[in-house]
């Protein structure tokens, strides 16, 4: 009999080996392929500080719960991702290898300390004492005192130093890279035609006998290797201590972390790397991976622009959306009709717009919106602080708790309440998650209502890259849901049952959106089981919560025809009683799908929601979500049409099988790809007729 369930981090490590396939894939360009390699390695980085670090203290634990919450035992689980992670990083070798040979045919090198020309040499030399120099601290390590304290993201070079004359014992120094400020690469003047790059790391190389010259050694041996830690915090229930303490405090003991993976270069000194091992008390069990000479790799997700421009898929450009061309105001347009932004296909302007007609309009008198992640120079922000001195009553949503921003998301606290933003901090133990905007104005002492609903951050940035809709609309159901929404967050101690009930457009987590979703389900099992069609689509970044897996087993078992799109883990697998087996994909590709959509064929009347929410229980009961009904005709047949476009593709879906090895759909249609459809579908006529015209 087929397992029940695929353990929630051995279906990550698939993921991220679909992240690893682009990387190989030698139809994608290069640039990309570079990018793809960082993603892996930043995903694996955050895999081990955070996962990894609750399966370990699981594993000490030794409960059950503690089984029956990870699928499986945590220590079993454990050595599969040892064994996983180093398959991948022998995979991750051989692609990095072959990337490097594509980079010589288009003539960039990244040259090594013992490479470089006499005139390269001079200028990394020069480049040091002038911009390197002052950023690093030699730390010399001792036997008989504690190894200085690592940083969990950085990365260090690990110095073995001698004498060739000498017989007296090899001295050992740490230095990290202060790349965080300097970059990791440094362009080198390089011969006609070339480019010649050199890593920070190298740099320092090239410079150790004047950095260690007081103790006179001629002889040394550096390579780089990392630490990864447990990120995870406990907030305790201090109810002295506010909320933004309690987060700060979080950040702070971050720093006391245990160590949860060491990756180091394979040609290390052996005396240095066993120093190491013995004094960060890592033992067998932890995960001590050998590797080649580069590691963080995430710094490659910003590798120099050095290539020979590549021609850009006209697919790949944002365009405005029909429905605001030609319009002045983008608030016009939402009062008389709702519309659907799909990202990055369509331009992420009108959101930003939105806000600042808001901020300008002297009839809005409030303005309240969730924030999760903003782009670092945000213009959302900047809309927001707007409205705040044009004297809107504006406030503002801010998760403090989203993981790795916490401390940029702090800042923003600050920013805002320095403008006169009301800035609330969430319910105690809940995210809010949910991507919620409500502007209200009055008009003729009527009061006017309209915002969006948004299944991804409010972030232009991630906008560019991320598969995301936002529904912009002045529904008045859906108004109502979202001023629930927001009286519950302005009432953190008050039971959220009291204040979020009785919606008719939404569906919240924690409130109802398990038990509407389990409603909706049940519809179609009752129709397959009269013999009718029943069919539901999902597209999610996740599949984990093991009660929607089941439910999703029961409606198989039915004969309902289940088709699901899930970019990243998923735990469920088909079984041999299911009457119509569960259709899974993956789509991996140049954008990060990110979207939620649920759709349900509810006896031919077609339900579909937009969703800030995953299929995981940390979002059905841990977290603030929502998901949108979708009223519109129009809108919902769009929707169904990008879901059917995606269920076809041929180029870049991997089908997510009981052996989750990553096979790609393969047929015996013409190449579809997903992405590159969507944007046709979704563009102008005009824009698709010029392409046309152009390719003949």
């Amino acid at each position: 009999m087929a397992t029940k369930f695929i353990p929630r981090d051995i279906s990550w490590l698939s993921f991220n080996g679909r992240v690893l396939q682009e990387a190989a894939d030698p139809d994608v360009p290069l640039p990309l392929r570079i990018k793809f390699l960082g993603i892996f390695s930043n995903n694996l980085d955050e895999f081990f500080r955070v996962r990894v670090a609750a399966l370990k203290r699981a594993s000490e634990l030794n409960i059950k719960v503690a089984n029956s919450y990870f699928y499986e035992s945590p220590s079993i689980i454990l050595d599969k991702i040892t064994e996983l992670v180093i398959k991948q990083q022998r995979k991750f070798d051989k692609i990095w290898h072959q990337v490097q040979k594509e980079m010589a045919k288009q003539k960039v090198f990244i040259k090594s300390a013992e490479d470089l020309t006499p005139n390269q040499l001079k200028f990394v030399k020069e480049y040091f004492e002038e911009e390197v120099e002052s950023s690093i601290i030699p730390l010399l390590l001792d036997e008989s005192k504690p190894l200085p304290y690592l940083r969990d993201k950085s990365l260090y070079l690990g110095v073995a130093m001698y004498k060739q004359e000498w017989q007296y014992e090899t001295k050992f120094a740490i230095i990290e890279l202060p790349s965080s400020h300097l970059g990791r690469f440094l362009i080198l003047p390089s011969p006609k035609q070339q480019k010649h790059i050199i890593l920070l790391e190298d740099v320092i190389k090239v410079n150790l006998p004047y950095i260690f010259s007081y103790f006179g050694f001629d002889q040394f041996n550096a390579n780089t290797f990392k630490v990864t830690k447990d990120a995870e915090f406990d907030i305790d229930n201090d109810v002295n201590t506010s909320l933004v303490e309690k987060i700060s405090k979080g950040i702070k003991n971050r720093r006391k972390g245990k160590p949860t993976r060491f990756v180091f270069d394979q040609d290390m000194d052996q005396k240095l790397l066993e120093f190491l091992i013995r004094k960060l008390s890592l033992s067998k069990r932890d995960s001590i991976i050998p590797g080649q000479k580069i590691h963080n790799f995430k710094h490659f997700m910003d590798f120099p622009n050095v290539f020979g421009s590549y021609e850009k898929l006209v697919e790949r450009t944002s365009f405005e959306h029909p429905d605001f061309a030609g319009m002045e105001r983008i608030t016009d347009v939402i009062l008389k009709k709702d519309v659907l932004l799909s990202f990055p296909y369509h331009e992420f302007r009108p959101m930003i717009d939105l806000l600042r007609e808001a901020a300008m309009d002297p009839d809005v008198k409030t303005i309240k919106i969730t924030i999760y992640r903003m782009a670092s120079n945000s213009k959302i922000a900047n809309a927001l602080v707007n409205a705040a001195r044009n004297g809107k009553e504006v406030t503002v949503m801010l998760e403090l708790r989203a993981r790795f921003d916490e401390e940029q998301n702090l800042d923003w606290k600050e920013r805002f309440e320095m403008e006169g933003v009301k800035v609330l901090v969430g319910i105690p133990n809940k995210k809010v998650h949910a991507k919620l905007c409500i502007i209200k104005k009055r008009v003729n002492n009527k009061t006017i209502q309209y915002g969006f609903v948004s299944t991804g951050n409010i972030n232009e940035k991630t906008a560019k890259l991320y598969g995301d809709y936002c529904l912009m609309t002045s529904n008045k159901s859906v108004m109502a849901d979202i001023n629930k929404v927001f009286t519950a967050l302005q009432r953190p101690k008050a039971v959220l049952t009291d204040t979020i009930k009785n919606n008719k457009s939404l569906m919240v987590c924690p409130i109802d959106m398990r038990s509407q979703l389990n409603g909706l389900i049940d519809k179609e099992i009752a129709e397959a089981q009269a013999g009718r069609k029943a069919h539901i689509i999902i597209k999610i970044n996740s599949l984990s919560d093991k009660e929607c897996i089941k439910k999703l087993y029961e409606a198989a078992t039915a004969g309902v025809q289940i088709d699901l799109i899930v970019r990243g883990i998923y735990c469920a697998t088909n079984q041999k009683k299911f009457i119509e087996p569960i259709r899974a994909i993956s789509i991996v590709d140049e954008y990060l799908e990110h979207a939620r959509v649920f759709y349900f064929y509810h006896a031919g009347k077609e339900f579909t929601y937009l969703s800030s929410a995953d299929l995981m229980t940390r979002n059905l009961d841990h977290r603030i979500e929502a998901a949108v009904k979708v009223n519109s005709r129009k809108l919902k047949q769009e929707l169904k049409d990008m879901l059917d476009i995606q269920l076809k593709d041929n180029v870049k879906a991997r089908i997510l099988n009981n052996k989750q090895n990553n096979e790609y759909v393969q047929n015996d249609e013409p190449e579809f790809r997903s992405q590159i459809e969507i944007y046709k579908y979704l563009a102008p006529k005009k824009i698709v007729e010029e392409k046309e015209i152009e390719e003949e």
